[in-house]
Parts: structure tokens; C-alpha cells; sequence
């Protein structure tokens, strides 16, 4: 079984719940989890700099007494980097750059029986139907969820963009309508997750 903690993004602006959200990822590994750092769904060239924020950060939210150890995943070793990881923690960023990467691994296969915490993009891409804030339409993920998800629901994301403030309930009124009807929606406020084992 699979665990997924599935994010909507958000967590430097909700330190409480960016807090809660990284226990969720060490919670029952230990007090040295092994935690690896994806961040395919970022530009190649901001990888490492994501990694050096993201040692000092996450040691701050997880709780006390837990001291992971973080490891950056390169896509030629990533599998077997997730062999020797307890828990993924997986960025969010562009929806095509994660599934541009993620359609080269036989995936959920590589990750069976680990924790998969995933941020805004990268929940997205697990999913069967999601609506992109980027973009500002609807897309299909790989379907590893039976679910459908709107990150960063009813925030501020994008009142700044020339295209106008994002209309929350127009976007989730045409997911609602969109692909498989059936499905649960997952449209989650910035910071909050949900857990999903499969």
C-alpha cells in the first residue's frame, strides 16, 4: 500500500499547515527517515538551489526530534534512489515538466509500499482530470488517482496575472463537467492535503 499526501501548494505562505504537511510526510519513519527531494516539475537549472532551501526548511516543520535525510533525485538514479528512501516529497511547479519526466518511469510501480507527498503540479499529474492555474484549463494526469484536483482553490494565485484574478468557481464548475463525472474533486485551499492510500 501506498501512501500519498497530496498537496495544493501553497506552504511558504501557510507555515502552520507547511508544518503539519511535513510531519504527515516523516510521521511513523523513524527519527533519520530517509526523505528524497524531486523537483522535476522545475527547470533543470533551479534543482539545486530548490535542495540547499529545502535542507535548511523541512528540518524546521517536521516534529522534534526527527532529523530526515534529504537526497536531491536525479532522473538517472531515480529509482533506485526511491529504493533507498523512505518517503518522496515531490515539488510542484509546470504541469507539462512533471509529466514530461514522470511518462519516463513505470510509475506507481517505483514507489510501491514508500509515502508520496506531492505539492500543487505534482498532485495534479497523479491525477485522472485536474484544471491548471497555469495554464487555465483542464488537463488529464496519468490517472494514478481515481481523483480530480484543483490546487491553490479560492487563493490569491494569480490576481497579479494579466489574464485577470482566476474565477474559482467557473474552474471548478468545468472540472466538475469535465472526463469522468464520477469522480470525487479534490479542490483543496492552499497549504491543506489530503491522504490517499492505494
Amino acid at each position: 500500500m501506498t501512501k500519498y499526501i497530496l498537496n495544493s501548494g501553497g506552504l511558504r505562505n501557510n507555515p502552520a499547515k507547511a508544518k503539519k504537511f511535513f510531519t504527515e510526510i516523516v510521521k511513523g519513519l523513524g527519527n533519520k527517515p530517509k526523505l528524497l527531494v524531486c523537483c522535476f516539475a522545475q527547470p533543470r537549472e533551479d534543482w539545486e538551489t530548490k535542495f540547499a532551501q529545502d535542507k535548511e526548511d523541512i528540518i524546521k516543520l517536521v516534529s522534534r526530534g526527527v532529523s530526515p535525510i534529504l537526497e536531491l533525485a536525479i532522473p538517472s538514479a531515480f529509482e533506485k534512489q526511491i529504493k533507498n528512501s523512505d518517503t518522496i516529497y515531490i515539488h510542484g511547479g509546470d504541469d507539462h515538466l512533471i509529466r514530461y519526466w514522470f511518462e519516463k518511469f513505470d510509475i506507481p510501480d517505483i514507489w510501491k509500499g514508500k509515502v508520496v507527498a506531492t505539492n500543487s503540479a505534482s498532485s495534479h499529474v497523479l491525477s485522472k482530470h485536474f484544471w491548471t492555474c497555469d495554464w487555465r484549463e483542464l488537463m488529464d494526469g496519468l490517472g494514478i488517482l481515481p481523483i480530480k484536483f484543483l490546487a491553490h482553490y479560492k487563493s490569491a494565485y494569480g490576481n497579479n496575472d494579466p489574464r485577470g484574478p482566476i474565477n474559482w468557481t467557473e474552474a471548478y464548475k468545468k472540472l466538475k463537467n469535465y472526463g469522468n463525472k464520477s469522480l470525487p474533486i479534490y479542490a483543496l485551499k492552499e497549504g491543506e492535503y489530503t491522504v490517499v492510500e492505494k
